[in-house]
């Protein structure tokens, strides 16, 4: 008989559930994101539970799986976790950073060269039939190269774009909420930042310091030239706040991974051609959701075998 109780929220390949199965029972949620009733019902006697960003593990959560020993976030963000309750619960939390760091530099970058050649909006022109063929002015975008790129967070992400927009001909600069400083690299106050920098790029977790930290107000502060990159997580920006910037030519354009709302995407940002937006896709490469999946796999084994965690959450 097994001797634990496995919940995971969602599908995941059998390379992930053959090392879970190898220590316990495991009961996989197949079909979409499961409710909150639902979530609360299926964690009682579960002794590890495996989630997504979606999955929101609140003290309702918490209180049902009273048997919980460790809970296990398919992420490097865990603002879907209430961190402090688990802990006061003596449950370990666990997130997957580092795995994820290349490929979400990538989706960054991607998305700077996407919307400051018009690459998605020439796609557009072209499968609706409208291009009439060359002309030396049409379609015009942006260099990168000699240009500013300002960083909102200088992580383990954000410093992998950074070193990556160099290569490019960027120029660096950041600002971290916390403080934090990084040496290599200029350190400008958030104002300074969002009004010198050709393209910004948000790096950061979402706190209630971070929410709509990127607002009418600070749209208004960046160059109508520029361009806001988000990959972070979607509240971090008022989406509301950045389609009325776009619309009115506040900020030449945007590209984003992540929204407000997931996955419901604000109205106002669907008809403007000038915003590149993706869904939620930046670690969506085989290669780094097996090393995620592995990562998840690792740290659940790990607690229920007695051992410490490989990626606990700090």
């Amino acid at each position: 008989m097994a001797k634990h109780s496995i919940l995971v929220t969602y599908k995941l390949p059998s390379s992930a559930i053959e090392p879970l199965a190898a220590v316990g029972d495991v009961d996989v949620y197949r079909d979409g994101v499961l409710t909150k009733d639902d979530l609360i019902r299926r964690v009682k006697g579960k002794h590890a539970l495996v989630v997504a960003a979606l999955d929101k593990i609140d003290k309702d959560v918490v209180d049902a799986g009273a048997d919980l020993k460790v809970i296990s976030n398919v992420a490097v963000g865990y603002n879907n976790l209430d961190v402090p309750y688990a802990r006061s619960k003596g449950i370990i939390l666990t997130n997957t950073p580092d795995v994820l760091t290349d490929s979400t530099a990538n989706m960054a970058m991607t998305l700077i060269l996407s919307v400051t050649r018009r690459i998605v909006e020439g796609d557009r022109l072209v499968r609706r039939g409208d291009w009439k063929g060359f002309s030396l002015d049409f379609m015009i975008g942006s260099e990168i190269r000699g240009k500013q790129l300002g960083i909102v967070g200088l992580g383990r992400i954000g410093q992998a774009v950074a070193e990556k927009a160099s290569t490019f001909g960027m120029t660096i600069a950041y600002h971290n909420p916390s403080a934090r400083a990084v040496a290599g690299f200029e350190s400008m106050s958030l104002d300074q930042l969002l009004a010198t920098s050709d393209v910004v790029s948000l790096h950061v977790p979402l706190s209630p310091q971070t929410k709509h930290l990127i607002d009418r107000t600070a749209l208004t502060r960046m160059k109508r030239s520029a361009y806001l990159i988000n990959t972070s997580r979607g509240p971090v920006v008022d989406e509301d706040g950045l389609a009325w910037a776009l619309r009115e030519g506040v900020i030449k354009g945007a590209g984003l991974d992540v929204y407000e709302n997931e996955p419901h995407v604000h109205q106002g940002l669907l008809s403007l051609e000038n915003v590149v937006l993706v869904p939620h896709m930046a670690s969506a490469t085989t290669e780094t959701r097996a090393a995620m999946y592995d990562l998840v796999a690792r740290n659940v084994v790990n607690v229920l075998n007695g051992q410490p965690p490989i990626t606990p959450i700090p």
